[in-house]
């Protein structure tokens, strides 16, 4: 029915054409009039020449469109008041295509969704907000939904709209600051972003999707639509068992990887993807003996140089290894070949990039906005405003994510101080206390709570670990008794006083002993991992290898020697990658590790020291089922003679499951040196990190030793030894039989 008298005014049709007009749902698709039993109908396709209203499977004619305005609004009538499916066969200059109208399909959010996101508590935000493809009332298509409430418009824009942000303008929920829209055009794989005006009119960056679970490859910073196929998981074993054993009393060895430099493509130089570190790098992690694998962060990050630490696409694997499915493909294959992955994740901060989480909406949306707290000093970047319980929900359900999504066993907090302090890296003045006055980040320490909490509710056999660099306490301690409810948190202090004392010249370390003894004093405050991390052998920290003094032979026992001594010190162990074959320059991420170096035996050495310190902890309880009890641990002697001699005992659940340590941190060897020992009877030496295979001077106790009735460190029975030079032995008397559970 031919319509000459739009019904449109012209304003309001100006606006729609030149993208100004805030609400198009309020005129564009199906809307009935008035007066009279007729409806209209309106489309703004820009390029389009003829457009018909049609009943959908069939073509038969409702209404042809007449166009109204010359910029490509067009306008036409349906008999009858009821609301009718429709769509649009629209012509263009060169083709003749069906078309679904965004404009004529209602909400689709659950207002239970809505509710529990602004309440701060939605564990799932990423199932409603972002990109999801969807059948809705029998059609195809992708729902896009945004927070943004101090915005004025916000449009859609991407591959299927040329990144005209005229032309799908999202529908706003005014009590939520929700915008949405239903596009049937929009496909997996397709790029978008959001462009978005401020409240003042100003026309913002165009902005990713904070919820996209797919990203753009660098330097593109487009979100892109995820595809719908679900992974057919075959881990079922793996995720039945995982928990059937404390993870405090369990033997944890984590193998810490930057995916982008493990190894290369020897030729091209160029990256890994999932599939192939799958087999590779779990390949290689299983050869050495970890039981577990932890990754530097992998939430999509646009800056090679910040290891994955500023994260801009929290919900999306990093496009530069491939897709989600390649990375749940990735854990799929460690879990069937008996390794646990860990998730490196920062809730604590993120980059000021335009097209990031800053400013979203014209206001500090995510980051506080007062930058006393909500921008970070040392580096750069914003700081989450854990006070706003959108951000909660945005938060927890990242976390949750990535444990429930991809079964990853594990989420690392990054820079967990900087969350629990207000004053964390600031001076006097640059911060705002609490409402009590104090310098603590309530909202920061709910949050955490709130999250672990949460995740051991769903997953109760993974592992939240903190990186906590200052003395809070009761970070390991439940939720509910106050503490953080993480289930470990890395010992920095004793990463910190160790490698000091072992880049010391060993004329001087007499002097210093107690670097390696203080850490003992606290050791059973919480449950620890011992941190040998990528943040050690960067920024002119040098490698492992090189923090060690001495001639090329010493380095080499004096890292040997480190190493033992780490592995049979109450707490589990984490060793960056490198580190367990001595790599020799600093870690650099645009660069393989140096796997050359395994041509030479003092490297091979190295290696297989690890391999072998691993085996050996993995099969020897007396070194992990009591690390989070005193009563596990025993000095014999702390810095005997030259201040650089320790001797201690590991014990197990069982009175006679126990180990002797002796670690010899001077370049002297001992000869018929007499140790104190617990029991009489026959020890044997099963470590010794002195032994020519790990490039040593073969130094120790080859036959059996039997105990002597001499009195010696406060004991009855003792020991007499060869003490290699700067090395570490383990001795055991029986075989272990300490239970695992």
């Amino acid at each position: 029915m031919k319509n000459p008298t739009p019904v449109l005014d012209q304003a309001t049709g100006n606006g729609i054409v030149n993208g100004s007009h805030t609400d198009p749902f309020a005129e564009l698709g199906l809307h009935p009039l008035a007066e009279g039993d007729q409806q209209v109908v309106r489309a703004f396709l820009p390029g389009a020449e003829k457009i018909e209203a049609v009943v959908p499977g069939t073509g038969v004619s409702l209404c042809k469109l007449q166009r109204i305005h010359n910029g490509g609004l067009f306008e036409g009538m349906i008999k009858g008041s009821e609301a009718v499916e429709y769509q649009l066969q629209v012509s263009y200059p060169l083709t003749e295509v069906l078309v679904e109208d965004p404009y004529r399909f209602p909400s689709s959010i659950n207002p239970d969704d809505l509710y529990l996101f602004h309440e701060g508590s939605h564990e799932q935000a990423y199932k409603f907000l972002g990109a999801n493809p969807m059948e809705f009332k029998g059609v195809t298509g992708v729902r896009f939904v945004v927070w943004a409430p101090n915005a004025r418009k916000v449009a859609l824009v991407g591959d299927f709209n040329n990144w005209d942000d005229r032309v799908h303008v999202m529908r706003l929920h005014y009590e939520s600051g929700i915008w949405e829209i239903f596009l049937p055009q929009a496909q997996p794989g397709d790029h978008y972003k959001y462009a978005i005006q401020s409240a003042d009119g100003s026309q913002l960056p165009l902005k990713s999707d904070p919820y996209a679970r797919l990203m753009e490859l660098r330097p593109g910073s487009a979100s892109r639509v995820p595809e719908t196929v679900v992974y057919n998981w075959g881990d079922q074993d793996w995720m039945t068992s995982r928990g059937q054993h404390q993870h405090t009393a369990s033997p944890i060895a984590i193998y810490e990887v930057h995916l982008g430099s493990w190894r290369r493509d020897g030729e091209s130089s160029e990256f890994l993807n999932y599939r192939q570190l799958a087999v590779e790098l779990v390949s290689y992690a299983n050869e050495m003996r970890f039981t577990h694998i932890q990754l530097l962060p992998i939430s999509e990050y646009p800056f090679d140089g910040s290891w994955g630490y500023q994260p801009l696409g929290m919900f999306a694997p990093t496009s530069r290894f491939g897709t989600p499915d390649d990375f749940r493909y990735f854990i799929d294959y460690a879990h069937q070949h008996g390794l646990g992955v860990l998730l490196d994740w920062v809730p604590g901060h993120f980059p000021t990039d335009e097209h990031g989480l800053g400013i979203f909406d014209g206001t500090h949306l995510y980051e506080h906005s007062d930058p006393r707290q909500g921008f970070h000093p040392d580096w750069k970047t914003f700081i989450f405003n854990y006070e706003r319980p959108e951000v909660r929900s945005y938060l927890l359900s990242n976390a949750l994510y990535w444990l429930q999504e991809f079964h990853v066993d594990g989420l690392r907090f990054d820079a967990v101080a900087s969350m629990l302090y207000l004053d964390y890296s600031r001076e006097e003045g640059q911060w705002l206390p609490n409402r009590h006055g104090g310098r603590e980040n309530l909202a920061a320490i709910d949050l955490i709570r709130l999250i672990n909490t949460r995740a051991y509710k769903y997953c109760r056999d993974i592992m939240m670990v903190a990186e906590e660099s200052t003395a809070w306490p009761g970070v390991t301690q439940f939720a509910d008794s106050g503490g953080l409810g993480f289930e470990f948190k890395w010992n920095l202090g004793w990463m910190n006083d160790s490698l000091s004392y072992m880049s010391r010249d060993p004329i001087h370390r007499r002097y210093h002993h107690n670097d390696m003894t203080f850490g003992l004093l606290y050791a059973f405050t919480e449950n620890f991992i011992l941190p040998l991390s990528h943040d050690e052998v960067v920024h002119g920290k040098r490698s492992l290898l090189e923090k060690m003094p001495g001639d090329e032979w010493q380095k080499f026992a004096n890292l040997r020697a480190y190493l033992g001594f780490m592995w049979v010190h109450p707490g589990k162990k984490l060793l960056f990658m490198g580190g367990e074959f001595a790599q020799r320059s600093e870690w650099n991420h645009d660069y393989s590790l140096d796997w050359h170096l395994l041509q030479y035996p003092d490297h091979q050495g190295m290696q297989q020291l690890v391999r072998d310190l691993n085996t050996f902890y993995v099969q020897t309880p007396a070194l992990w089922c009591k690390d989070t009890q005193a009563e596990g641990f025993e000095w014999i002697t702390a810095g005997e003679h030259s201040g650089d001699l320790f001797v201690f005992v590991r014990r197990g659940e069982e009175k006679e499951d126990w180990l002797l340590i002796v670690c010899n941190l001077t370049p002297t060897l001992y000869q018929q040196y007499r140790i104190g020992v617990p029991e009489s009877g026959s020890y044997r030496e099963y470590i010794n990190t002195d032994k020519m295979d790990y490039g040593g001077t073969d130094h120790g106790n080859r036959d059996e030793l039997h105990s002597d009735e001499i009195h010696c460190h406060g004991r009855p029975q003792s020991l007499s030894l060869t003490i290699p030079p700067l090395a570490t032995l383990i001795l055991q008397k029986t075989m272990s039989s300490c239970s695992e559970d």
